[in-house]
């Protein structure tokens, strides 16, 4: 099954979604995969509302949505997974899903995060599951839509990952 695109955003379906990456990149299938939405019937009918006729919409929790990349349920289709953190990705990495790189697109400010770009805010858990991510070998940009510049963001990870680490390691 061709992983077109792993995309973090804390919004999953919306207008950037459907206007910018659905219009540009060529998926099939678009796997949300989260354990909230997955339990959440009110969340599943609003997202089902914003996905074009031509795309599927399949909506799982993490196990489940691990679980259909790896069984190969879809491997004449595209797919497009779409994920709320940064431990989302990094549990369906550990549980056997395999892809390329992985896209941060939006995760918006809440109490306790820090900006590392205009549309990415961080709190030290997201910079722990990202750096794990990226020691797993997987490429990390950061960019809002398909057009934008593709933008190595590891550099700015690291960097934040090792001030906050490397402060709590001298404090032991």
């Amino acid at each position: 099954m061709p992983v077109i695109l792993v995309r973090i955003d804390d919004r999953l379906m919306h207008g950037q979604i459907v206007e910018g990456w659905l219009k540009i990149i060529d998926v099939d299938v678009v796997l949300i995969a989260s354990d909230a939405v997955a339990q959440d019937e009110t969340q599943k009918i609003l997202m089902a509302m914003t996905v074009p006729n031509n795309v599927k919409l399949v909506i799982k929790n993490l196990d489940e949505a691990a679980n259909v990349i790896i069984s190969g349920r879809y491997n004449e289709e595209k797919i497009m997974v779409l994920t709320i953190s940064p431990s989302d990705v990094l549990y369906m990495l550990d549980n056997g899903a395999d892809f390329k790189s992985v896209n941060v697109g939006g995760m918006h400010f809440t109490n306790g995060k820090r900006q590392l770009l205009y549309n990415i805010y961080v709190d030290d858990l997201d910079l722990e599951n990202l750096y794990k991510i990226h020691r797993k070998g997987i490429e990390i940009d950061g960019r809002v839509f398909p057009r934008d510049e593709k933008t190595n963001i590891m550099r700015l990870i690291e960097r934040e990952y090792l001030a906050v680490y490397k402060s709590v390691d001298t404090n032991k």
